[in-house]
């Protein structure tokens, strides 16, 4: 049932917003597509680069309480499991997010076209008909294969582009209406987004009753592959309100939150080990525990110069050059 809460906002819901954003930028700053992306590289892969390789380091310390060191240190040490770090993002649950992201960014000209034509929005649902048939496709005859979650990566990143062409249209329709009243489409949007968010709830009442996630129900794949796209909208329509301070104060932590998190999740369950707590017991702790410790070290590493920039917080370091005089 958490899950189902949780799953409302899915990562593809970030995508829609980051794409949404450099669309914003892109207009408010000109520059070209190379330039563009060379931005994207600094200000996503250089982060994840540093983070990917913490991480793997950082994840013995789990496996030294779990048991299961040997099995980690021989991953770590192997060239090539660190394919699948530096290319899956595999290093750490959250961390797929950055190099997905960064490859969808790369179709950038399609996302021009849709601000200009955002007729081209629909274009998410074509791409969510064939990413649920190339999934299909590839879990049937793949699985067990190594080349399976690469496949699964680029069929992902190939149809996931239909967020970016819905996130461009979006703006291409501010755009279009610059000082229209959108407030009045936030209750269908919103109706549409409850309807969602029944089926999410079907697909976890048949999860709970079988004890299995319930991969062939069609109509729970569309709920929460659809369920983004809704609250990306919602929100649009409210953009043009006044909103607290406050929310743009913190937004710029998100992204060390995001990238941080995952060590205290991890001390967090090694706690929760020999526990006989329930699960929702051990949910509430981890949910307690992780969001003010992870706040507070953000906010630590960003009055700490030295580590601000790995978190988006802080300019990157610059590198002196010194020349020899004879």
């Amino acid at each position: 049932m958490l899950r189902a809460v949780f799953y409302v906002a899915r990562t593809e819901l970030f995508i829609i917003i980051y794409v949404f954003i450099l669309m914003l930028a892109q207009d408010k700053r000109p520059r070209s597509n190379r330039s563009c992306i060379g931005e994207q590289v600094k200000r996503l892969m250089v982060h994840f680069a540093i983070w990917t390789g913490f991480y793997a380091l950082y994840g013995l310390i789990k496996a030294q309480s779990f048991g299961y060191l040997d099995a980690a240190l021989a991953t770590v040490s192997n060239p090539v499991e660190w394919i699948g770090f530096l290319l899956l993002g595999d290093v750490k649950y959250h961390m797929h997010f950055i190099p997905t992201l960064f490859a969808i960014l790369l179709f950038f000209p399609l996302y021009q076209r849709a601000v200009r034509f955002p007729v081209l929005g629909v274009w998410i649902v074509f791409a969510l008909l064939v990413k649920a048939e190339l999934d299909s496709f590839i879990y049937s005859h793949f699985w067990g294969n190594d080349a399976l979650p690469f496949l699964v990566r680029l069929a992902k990143i190939l149809t996931y582009v239909g967020y970016g062409m819905i996130a461009a249209a979006c703006y291409g329709l501010i755009k279009k209406y610059c000082g229209k009243d959108f407030v009045p489409w936030i209750w269908p949007c919103a109706y549409v987004g409850m309807l969602l968010f029944m089926i999410k709830l079907v697909g976890s009442y048949k999860t709970i009753v079988t004890g299995e996630y319930p991969f062939d129900y069609r109509a729970g794949y569309w709920a929460d592959f659809l369920m983004p796209v809704a609250l990306f909208i919602c929100a649009m329509c409210l953009g043009a309100k006044k909103w607290p301070a406050i929310l743009s104060r913190l937004a710029p932590y998100s992204f060390g939150i995001y990238l941080t998190h995952p060590i205290f999740l991890d001390l967090a369950e090694i706690y929760l080990r020999d526990t006989q707590l329930s699960p929702i017991e051990q949910v509430t702790y981890k949910i307690g525990f992780i969001i003010p410790t992870t706040f507070l070290l953000v906010m630590a590493m960003k009055r700490c110069r030295p580590l601000s920039w790995t978190i988006g917080l802080g300019p990157f370091p610059s590198v002196s050059r010194f020349s020899l005089q004879k």
